[in-house]
């Protein structure tokens, strides 16, 4: 009703890819599902534990365990039966970006949350012509009035964005990359060491992540709002 038979019918037809599963990416494809979007590429490597029950949309005790990719397809299809739903269980690096791109999403988003496979991801899709959407640090953060949508070059007060854009920028990506971000301060230096979180499935991938707190609400809002974008960007699309 509010978009439209036409726009309705261009999300239909459209095909969205979001890479990472937890705390923001589950939102954001809760979101498209809902929304009507006809085909979803899903991936994540890993699984779903207690620890993710207080933030993700997956994450539940009839889920514990199951890959996060499972769970999400079974989740799209109770919502939308109709919607064609290709699960990626893989980690991804230079190596695996190509098991995503070989579907020719029309859109990716990134709501990836170690460092290298993110840099990886969006350099790819930056250097393969793909629109992408990313997700910067929505951990620490309380206030979802602050929560932006810009350039990555634009974005400020994002540890996280400073870093992915020093690494980007040794491959003279300056700019073209479409994050969403918090302008509220943090009071934590990411380069700093703390008890190191152990990846939960037990697969020796990617280096081990600081554990951060963070709220629900505003990786939720964070989720939510990358799945907007996509809405507005593919229901308006010829």
């Amino acid at each position: 009703m509010l978009l439209g038979a036409e726009s309705f019918q261009r999300l239909n037809q459209s095909h969205v890819a979001v890479v990472g599963l937890g705390a923001v990416g589950g939102y954001a494809l809760e979101a498209l599902a809902r929304t009507g979007v006809g085909r979803l590429t899903v991936v994540d490597f890993d699984t779903i534990q207690p620890t993710n029950i207080n933030r993700q949309i997956l994450a539940l005790e009839s889920t514990l365990g199951r890959s996060k990719v499972a769970a999400a397809a079974d989740r799209i299809s109770d919502i939308n039966p109709s919607c064609r739903v290709e699960p990626l269980d893989l980690f991804i690096d230079d190596s695996t970006v190509e098991e995503i791109f070989s579907r020719r999403p029309d859109i990716i988003i990134d709501a990836i949350d170690s460092m290298n496979p993110k840099v990886q991801l969006l350099r790819a899709c930056y250097l393969s012509g793909i629109p992408t959407l990313s997700s910067m640090g929505a951990a620490l953060r309380k206030d979802p009035l602050a929560i932006r949508v810009g350039d990555l070059s634009e974005s400020n007060h994002c540890p996280l964005a400073k870093r992915i854009r020093k690494r980007l920028r040794k491959d003279n990506i300056v700019s073209g990359i479409t994050c969403v971000y918090s302008t509220e301060k943090v009071d934590f230096d990411y380069r700093q060491e703390i008890e190191p979180a152990q990846i939960e499935t037990g697969m020796d991938r990617g280096r081990k992540r600081n554990t951060l707190g963070s709220l629900p609400t505003i990786t939720a809002i964070f989720g939510l709002v990358l799945a907007n974008e996509v809405i507005r960007l593919l229901s308006s699309r010829p």
